[in-house]
């Protein structure tokens, strides 16, 4: 398979080519428009208790939608729901890929997409706990709110991230949560930043420079008050 993002930036779209017969499983309402020929199937994956988890505790669909490309070969388009970039980033057998919730696009079939508790930090950081874990041998496309960046760290370097700016880490990343202002709570809230990410290398962290969060709390405080 092979990714082209385009139009990227702020309206990115991922444009994956296949060879006849390729499959490619992709997010459920995530896909764009499809050439001729590509063939799909909704279910389920991994079963409906897999399925179910993903679905309420990872941020996905309770369905993946498998798109299959005829002989000749095809291309399938997908895109994130919010405004942003797109990225396809390569998940190594010896190394699984740790997703946050709605972050995850699509994926080669040769890479399966799990649920997995992240933690109490995850929980507390405004993550909902569960991660969507991605492993095995392919690339995975992922989507965010704002410009989606790369922070490769080498072995004990670390960069402190605002919890809801987090979309993927590689499993070889150490995370821990604390306080914006270390051991200074009323200094945290005063400076707007509550709880923030520490990761530690080896590995690589992908953030996004908007937080979903932050705009459904705009989102909710200009709507005008309705009354049922």
């Amino acid at each position: 398979m092979q990714i082209d993002i385009r139009f990227p930036g702020s309206f990115a779209v991922a444009r994956c080519h296949l060879a006849g017969g390729e499959t490619i499983r992709v997010e459920s309402g995530a896909m764009l428009m499809t050439s001729k020929g590509v063939e799909l199937e909704a279910k389920v994956e991994g079963g409906l208790l897999r399925g179910l988890a993903r679905s309420a505790f990872g941020g996905e669909s309770l369905f993946v939608t498998r798109y299959i490309a005829p002989p000749g070969g095809g291309w399938v388009d997908v895109a994130h729901h919010l405004p942003g970039d797109t990225m396809a980033v390569p998940v190594r057998s010896d190394v699984a890929l740790m997703l946050t919730r709605g972050s995850w696009l699509a994926s080669a079939d040769q890479v399966e997409i799990k649920t997995k508790w992240g933690g109490m930090s995850n929980l507390i950081g405004g993550e909902g706990g569960f991660l969507i874990r991605a492993e095995g041998s392919g690339q995975v496309i992922l989507g965010c709110y704002g410009g989606l960046q790369a922070v490769e760290l080498a072995p004990g370097e670390s960069v402190i991230v605002d919890s809801g700016h987090v979309v993927a880490y590689e499993e070889t990343v150490r995370s821990d949560l604390r306080r914006a202002v270390e051991g200074k709570t009323i200094q945290s809230l005063k400076s707007g930043e509550g709880l923030v990410f520490e990761f530690t290398g080896p590995g690589c962290v992908y953030t996004q420079t908007r937080n979903p969060t932050e705009l459904t709390n705009w989102l909710t405080a200009m709507l005008p008050f309705r009354r049922d």
